[in-house]
């Protein structure tokens, strides 16, 4: 019985010593090996002359991580042969290695990472103008070390092309998460300020990591009691415990807070007493949080309060908010995403609404703009208010969480999107002002340059509901701090720190991460669908949903339009018009139908159904293949997963395991009710080389799944 147990426990302890969960993220530091091993023990001590929270944090990390990938300890000590090197551009052993001529080319968050060598002695230089881009630095150079990219000759500028790169945080003051799939959230109002949850340091300890240095706490359908002292006071504690690792604290505020908690009569911008109120309650937080960063504003859509409440405009709600920040360097961050019931095309009201506004809002007020003209869609067009807004601060909001995308259930790999969007030439002044462009200060000056995202980020052990999710997290910080990335770059960066370096996992797995957000279009809402999913949950296909009393603008068939001769929205000159919000030549491309691009013909188009595409099909043909080769993509994934099994612990290969197969089943279950529904206006037949739909339309439409909470 005893050599049973023994013979167990031999078994179960190198699973044990080597299962894995996900919650290390990207920052596993496993050891070196071979050539990698032999540079890592060239570097001899970590010196610094300079003492603070953020620099303690900054050498701590790089201590630990070189126990661990070396087991070797270089704790801080003098200058010697070998040295890392970190100090701000102030520090005297910095300047003692680097002119003044070099350290010019820092803004407040850049850095250097530089090899330098004196006398005899070789050191490595990591500084920055400011304590946090040490942090930034030391990070950068650790991902170095990590992807086996570091070198004895380093020569290393960074510079963040954003000034504030944000998470927008979903989370309600019950600790649900609206379009959250990750569990509950991290904010645990009940048990702050008094109880710290080491998640805390681990969360901004992970931003920091990617250069992400803004957070809003709170969700954008925000409830006032958020700026109430009790609420205020456990903002406190999360931004004590954030600030050393150079992460401020930003709240999303209700527009009605002055009435509902001040208990004033209005909550009118132009009412002297509503502007008294808010300069109170923002001096009131300055005193608790000196570095507060401001708010975020979700104003006169979907039903919540604003400015237009009392007939006045979004600037001046605006303005009003940013003239109480002004004196403590705080700055608004009013949102576009701003649709009410109407006969206009819903994707063209944020910039009906805003481009009359241009040139009225102050230098601290900035406009948040989903990267499309809907809501997150799979795939989108640009919204047309970038490039549009010439006078006025504009920065791209995007979504992390997969509200759309099949929430943490599939492996969707967000930077494609992301860069797709960043990438756009809007041609607002020729060729060549691409988004990224306009919003990073490049092409339009502007005292505040910013980049959000909705965060994917829960209680769950593995942070973000699959494993896969994480790259999301990680390719919107590094795309923040550098647009100029590619996907592929990313992505290799993220496996090789989350998985392993060996080329015979890194490659399949890159290649399925790369075609992953178009394989999900395919087997979702290809060729420009777009809004056919379900009603409230958002998770599944509901293309024939029509919800009683419902606003038209929530139903799929107002986007798809399904009938007897054709699909898609006539969005062109002599439908909604949507086209002319574009600026030439994209307004005639995608007015033609003929030169607008097949990924977003049905979003501009309503498109007979013989109509042949470039391929010669026709488009009912053609949407059958999209649909079916999104299916047989992923139960290419589900055999790709299955051979990276001895590449992989076992947990975190089971998981995926786990959700590739429901990904598998979902994509069965789009294709399905899509084409069988939309069949009953084509009444075409399902091209007979491809698999047969395995449903009944009618048992697809009995389908009502229960999402509590969204979480």
């Amino acid at each position: 019985m005893k050599y049973t147990v023994y013979l167990f426990l031999l078994f179960l302890l190198p699973l044990l010593l080597f299962a894995e969960d996900g919650s290390r993220l990207w920052l596993r530091y496993k050891p070196l090996t071979g050539m990698q091993k032999e540079k890592g023990n060239t570097f001899s001590s970590i010196v610094k002359d300079e003492r603070s929270a953020t620099l303690d944090i900054a050498s701590g990390e790089l201590s630990s991580a070189w126990k661990e990938l070396t087991g070797k300890d270089i704790s801080s000590a003098t200058l010697q042969d070998g040295s890392i090197v970190i100090g701000t551009t102030k520090s005297k052993n910095i300047r003692s290695l680097l002119t003044g001529k070099e350290l010019k080319d820092l803004t407040d968050d850049g850095f250097i990472i530089r090899s330098v060598k004196k006398g005899n002695r070789n050191y490595t230089v990591i500084t920055s103008a400011e304590e946090r881009g040490i942090l930034y630095g030391v990070f950068h150079f650790l991902r170095l070390v990590q992807t086996d990219s570091f070198s004895d000759n380093l020569n290393i500028v960074e510079n963040p092309k954003y000034k504030v790169r944000i998470l927008n945080h979903w989370d309600n003051l019950d600790r649900t998460i609206e379009r959250g799939y990750a569990g509950y959230s991290l904010w645990k109002w009940d048990e702050l300020p008094n109880t710290l949850s080491p998640r805390y340091d681990a969360y901004a300890r992970a931003n920091a990591s990617i250069g992400i240095n803004a957070t809003v706490l709170n969700n954008v359908n925000a409830t006032p009691e958020i700026l109430t002292g009790a609420y205020l006071a456990k903002v406190k504690a999360l931004a004590d415990v954030f600030r050393p690792y150079g992460l401020k604290v930003y709240l999303a505020v209700n527009f009605s807070s002055p009435k509902e908690l001040g208990g004033l009569s209005d909550s009118d911008p132009l009412n002297p007493a509503v502007n008294k109120w808010w300069n109170n309650k923002v001096k009131d937080i300055y005193k608790l949080i000196p570095d507060f960063g401001g708010f975020l504003v979700k104003a006169n859509s979907e039903g919540l309060p604003g400015p237009q409440d009392y007939g006045r405009t979004h600037a001046d709600g605006a303005n009003m908010l940013a003239d109480a920040l002004k004196p403590y360097g705080g700055i608004v961050m009013w949102r576009a995403f701003v649709y009410n019931p109407s006969n206009e095309d819903r994707a063209k009201q944020a910039y009906s609404e805003f481009t009359p506004l241009d040139g009225q809002f102050r230098d601290n007020v900035i406009i948040q703009i989903k990267n499309g003209p809907v809501d997150f869609q799979p795939r989108e067009p640009f919204s047309p208010l970038f490039g549009a807004l010439r006078d006025t601060q504009e920065m791209v909001e995007f979504q992390i969480t997969q509200e759309y995308l099949g929430f943490s259930n599939h492996l969707v790999y967000l930077s494609p999107m992301f860069k797709e969007t960043l990438d756009s030439d809007t041609y607002s002044d020729g060729e060549g002002p691409t988004i990224a462009k306009i919003t990073d200060g490049t092409l339009r000056s502007g005292k505040v340059t910013a980049i959000s995202a909705v965060a994917n980020i829960g209680e769950d052990t593995n942070w973000c509901g699959h494993h896969f999710a994480q790259a999301n997290w990680y390719a919107f910080g590094r795309l923040a701090w550098n647009h100029r990335l590619t996907s592929e770059q990313i992505a290799d960066e993220w496996i090789k720190m989350t998985f392993s370096n060996n080329k015979d996992f890194m490659n399949p797995v890159k290649d399925m991460m790369l075609s992953s957000r178009e394989t999900t279009v395919d087997y979702m809402m290809p060729l420009g669908l777009h809004h056919i999913f379900a009603f409230g949950h958002h998770y599944g296909p509901e293309p024939w949903g029509d919800v009683p009393g419902a606003r038209p603008d929530w139903m799929p068939w107002y986007y798809h339009n399904a009938d007897s001769t054709g699909l898609g929205f006539d969005r062109t000159m002599s439908g909604s018009n949507a086209v002319s919000q574009y600026f030439p030549p994209l307004n005639n491309i995608y007015n033609d139908i003929a030169l607008c691009p097949e990924n977003l013909l049905l979003w501009f188009h309503h498109v007979p159904w013989d109509y042949r595409l470039k391929d010669g099909k026709t488009l009912w043909d053609g949407l059958c293949y999209k649909y079916d080769t999104g299916v047989r993509q992923v139960r290419a994934y589900q055999k790709l997963w299955d051979r990276m099994e001895e590449y992989v612990d076992g947990q975190r290969f089971r998981e995926i395991q786990s959700k590739l197969r429901v990904q598998a089943r979902d994509a069965v279950w789009w294709k399905d009710a899509c084409l069988l529904y939309f069949q009953t206006f084509s009444k075409r037949p399902v091209p007979y080389d491809i698999e047969r739909p395995v449903h009944e339309l009618e048992d697809l439409k009995k389908i009502k799944l229960e999402m509590k909470h969204h979480n």
